[in-house]
């Protein structure tokens, strides 16, 4: 198939101008994370990337990497795979690991301990409640890494999926890719699986068959083809990201404004009247509609 190596080409000629914002050093690295930040207000971009506060695990923080792990566990777990042992077996073992969780895992409370356990515990449930036993006929693999160097190695795109079944057979798509998911859906949940669908039809050759997104919580998936357009836009959605990443870095544009309810979180609200009205004015469009 000559459909990688024309994605390949397209972000590549699209990120040709974006090398002129790097300093010679520099790369540029891009996750979906990034892409979502960017692509959201780039005033709260800039702003948490100013901030450079320390970073600290807290329980929530912490749950969703224990109960992925745990579902990783379990999916190859050679018993009963009951949630509370797979949560426990996955806080052992990242504690002893080289893991950004392994000194809070070490040096946490009781009470976060148990906390950690039970909320965890919860979502590993909700997996093995709504999963069918995974097969090895349908090549289940679990926190997979994809990555994508371009220009020379100086943008890089990265990215990591929760769960994939199933492979390609020659050039007939055959995966699905799943993103497992608590609360309820957004936008941004596409966007991410649009970039992983990318990442992986240039680096197999061959894009997924299908991209969904399961929320444990409600017990469904949200599911999308891949098609040759969807790969196209996610192409030009990449290419404006990093654009306006290295160019709001280097100050060479002004950042735009794009309030929304995640103001509530921003570390720039108090000095942000932009951000500070919206939320004003959303609440009070919240009260006139209970009147």
């Amino acid at each position: 198939t000559e459909l990688a190596p024309r994605l390949r080409h397209d972000l590549e000629a699209g990120l040709a101008p974006v090398l002129a914002d790097l300093a010679p050093n520099e790369d540029l690295h891009l996750s979906k994370r990034l892409l979502q930040q960017v692509h959201g207000c780039e005033v709260r971009f800039l702003a948490e990337e100013a901030a450079d506060e320390p970073f600290t695990v807290t329980v929530p923080i912490a749950r969703g990497t224990i109960a992925h792990k745990a579902v990783e566990l379990g999916i190859h777990w050679p018993h009963e795979p009951l949630p509370l042992t797979l949560v426990d077996e996955a806080i052992a073992s990242l504690s002893t690991s080289d893991h950004w969780l392994s000194d809070f895992l070490q040096t946490c409370t009781e009470t976060e301990r148990a906390e950690l356990r039970s909320t965890a515990g919860d979502r590993v449930a909700k997996f093995f409640e709504c999963f069918p036993p995974l097969r090895a006929t349908w090549r289940p693999v679990t926190e997979s890494t994809q990555i994508v160097d371009l220009a020379g190695g100086r943008i890089r795109l990265r990215g990591k999926v929760d769960l994939t079944l199933g492979r390609a057979i020659g050039n007939q798509a055959g995966k699905v890719i799943i993103d497992l998911k608590t609360g309820g859906p957004s936008p941004a949940h596409r966007d991410d699986l649009r970039f992983y669908a990318l990442l992986d039809a240039i680096r197999v050759g061959v894009p997924p068959r299908l991209i969904a997104s399961f929320y444990l919580d409600m017990g469904h998936a949200h599911t999308e083809a891949v098609t040759e357009d969807l790969l196209d836009a996610t192409v030009a959605r990449t290419v404006d990201a990093a654009a306006r990443v290295a160019a709001l870095r280097t100050g060479t544009v002004e950042p735009v404004y794009r309030p929304s309810w995640s103001c509530r979180y921003c570390v720039e609200l108090e000095r942000c009247d932009v951000g500070r009205r919206w939320l004003l004015d959303e609440d009070a469009d919240d009260l006139d509609a209970l009147a």
